[in-house]
């Protein structure tokens, strides 16, 4: 299902990219994953196989108002291929191609307690500073780290927190 996804994705994002509509694409596809996830009714409908190719085409046609044709022909081929319960996992892909292409980094900062705004700005622009890109910041509390950081920067994660040196300390134990 990922290569699958990685082919679709690439594919959407090269052809939104010729068009210089890739900001566009990437909130028309979030908002149509979105109303797959949100709505039983509608994703039922799209991921089901009792349905027409035809059947599912008349409704995205009525589903889809103001979509770039881009966009509709890209659904058009998942519909035909029956490759729609794949479109979470393509939302995933191009957000990760468009933050790429807009030098966008993801970090999640993870403590078990919460800090000061500064202090989560802070890390924010030194990892800004050490890979050159713009960072999206988003920072949670989880007691169950008991104490330390858990940073996820991109699709890396620096875990640094009190419970995963406990449990290295277990298995070194037992």
């Amino acid at each position: 299902m990922e290569e699958i996804a990685e082919v679709y994705a690439r594919s959407l994002f090269e052809v939104a990219s010729e068009h210089n509509e890739l900001d566009t694409v990437k909130e028309q596809l979030g908002q149509f994953a979105d109303l797959l996830s949100s709505n039983r009714e509608v994703s039922i409908f799209f991921f089901s196989p009792y349905f027409s190719a035809d059947e599912k085409k008349a409704g995205l046609d009525r589903a889809l108002d103001g979509a770039l044709p881009i966009f509709e022909n890209f659904l058009d081929a998942l519909i035909e291929r029956h490759r729609m319960p794949t479109i979470f996992r393509i939302r995933a892909r191009f957000d990760q191609m468009w933050d790429k292409a807009n030098k966008r980094l993801p970090v999640s900062v993870t403590t078990a307690v919460p800090l000061d705004p500064s202090t989560i700005e802070s890390i924010g622009a030194r990892i800004g500073e050490q890979t050159g890109e713009q960072v999206e910041l988003t920072a949670t509390v989880d007691p169950d780290i008991v104490g330390g950081i858990v940073l996820r920067v991109g699709n890396r994660i620096m875990d640094a927190s009190i419970r995963t040196r406990l449990d290295h300390l277990r298995q070194v134990v037992a």
